[in-house]
């Protein structure tokens, strides 16, 4: 045996790996990564692999950068954890002030957690007993989209709104209102942007008065299938919430830091929520970190006498984790330093133009993309936008193929994901668009008894 293959067999006899079907997971010939460096992966036999998907959308300015890996030292000399229930430590305190001055006006307090899971989970319970401690218990449902995705906790599970990942577990989880999902390339009916926000003003005029708040990935819907919302559809349910008096939760746990060119996608609509969720980019792939902010408004109401019981009774082990957050400070502070967001246009308008290609495929029905999130959707006929079958795993071959050329992408089903680094360079964004175009011509042109 060499040695991947001794750690393959190890892997398959102890590990279940997470949205993985594992009857079949040694026959799919997996990697096992073991360093990299830059926006490169490395295995266990030495073959470098370009992260297409930021190591699942959090690797933000490659791997094994310096001024991270330096701030992650520096802070294992002084604590690696210690509790923030009755206490605090400095570097969730300088984070805390650090993300506020960056966030939407008007978002002031900070409340850590460890995924983007328990991020959601936090705003959902924070939103409920927001409006009891208001004196209107009767506002206590919620409102999703219908293909959304929140994480996997219970909470989160309620919220979201995929059958495959959510149907099983429906007994388990509390009811939750519906709005469509403003999908223009699988939209019925002839104005995708207005008639999915009269559907939304319909169902608030009609049950607000039961309504804790809206949840919403703004921008994108990420893993529905990188679903990127028409323009002003975010801005209208802003309105439409605060005209009905609904919390908004906006979840950027994947939209937020610059993945969609800005530093939170809110700002490209001038939204400030109620409540945001962020974690994935947060330590820049480091650790796990999560972070729910809140307003004022919000924060106030949990304000009280101790024997009130105002408190808000949550809380993780490693809430505000000193080294997660040491981590999260150095990946912000080089936002500021690359000048990163406008450092990443050329190679996003290089990774533009190669998907531009890609679109023109003749089983490509649509590519959808803001800043460095994208996703390509597999059709069997352009013509009629016939679905392949969930068995024929055409997005899961497409990316095998993909690795054939060096590039490790995912697939959502049919839609393959698009998610580099921000520090994907120009000759990176353009190997990645030309490994794909290739791919998706290979899988595609064979024929369909040899898939």
């Amino acid at each position: 045996m060499t040695r991947t293959q001794s750690l393959l067999a190890l892997d398959a006899a102890h590990v279940w790996h997470p949205f993985t079907q594992m009857q079949g997971w040694l026959s799919d010939s997996p990697l096992v990564i073991e360093r990299a460096e830059g926006n490169w992966l490395i295995d266990t036999d030495g073959q470098r692999w370009l992260d297409g998907i930021s190591s699942l959308w959090v690797t933000v300015h490659g791997h094994r950068v310096r001024e991270l890996d330096d701030a992650v030292r520096a802070q294992l000399d002084r604590v690696a954890h210690c509790t923030l229930l009755g206490q605090a430590n400095v570097p969730s305190i300088e984070l805390a002030a650090k993300l506020v001055s960056l966030a939407p006006k008007g978002l002031s307090r900070v409340f850590y957690s460890d995924s983007g899971s328990t991020a959601v989970e936090i705003a959902v319970k924070q939103a409920y007993q927001y409006w009891q401690l208001v004196g209107r218990p009767q506002k206590r449902r919620f409102l999703a989209l219908d293909e959304a995705y929140h994480g996997d906790t219970v909470g989160s599970v309620s919220v979201g709104g995929m059958a495959l990942f959510h149907e099983r577990f429906k007994d388990l989880l509390f009811p939750v209102e519906r709005i469509p999902t403003p999908h223009a390339y699988r939209w019925k009916g002839r104005d995708v942007l207005s008639e999915s926000l009269a559907a939304l003003e319909h169902l608030l005029a009609e049950k607000a008065d039961t309504l804790a708040g809206l949840i919403i990935e703004p921008l994108v819907q990420g893993a529905a299938g990188m679903l990127v919302q028409p323009k002003g559809y975010l801005k209208g349910v802003a309105e439409l919430c605060r005209a009905h008096d609904v919390l908004l939760i906006c979840d950027e746990v994947a939209t937020g830091f610059g993945r969609t060119g800005t530093m939170f996608a809110v700002e490209q609509e001038g939204v400030t929520p109620d409540l945001l969720c962020l974690a994935k980019g947060l330590s820049g792939g480091y650790l796990p970190l999560a972070a729910t902010l809140a307003t004022e408004r919000v924060y106030s109401a949990f304000l009280g006498r101790f024997d009130e019981a105002k408190t808000f009774f949550h809380g993780h082990t490693y809430t505000g984790n000193p080294l997660a957050c040491a981590a999260a400070l150095a990946n912000l502070e080089l936002f500021e330093k690359r000048n990163t967001l406008e450092a990443m246009r050329p190679a996003m308008d290089a990774l533009a133009r190669g998907l531009a290609r890609v679109a023109s495929l003749p089983h490509v029905g649509e590519v959808r993309r803001v800043g460095m999130m994208a996703g390509v959707e597999l059709v069997k006929d352009r013509a009629t936008k016939a679905e392949y079958d969930f068995g024929e795993r055409l997005g899961f071959k497409v990316c095998l193929a993909a690795r054939k050329r060096q590039v490790l992408l995912r697939p959502l089903g049919n839609v393959v994901v698009v998610m580099p680094p921000l520090s994907l360079t120009v000759a990176e964004a353009e190997l990645l668009g030309r490994a794909l175009c290739e791919a998706i011509e290979e899988v595609t042109a064979r024929p369909r008894e040899s898939r």
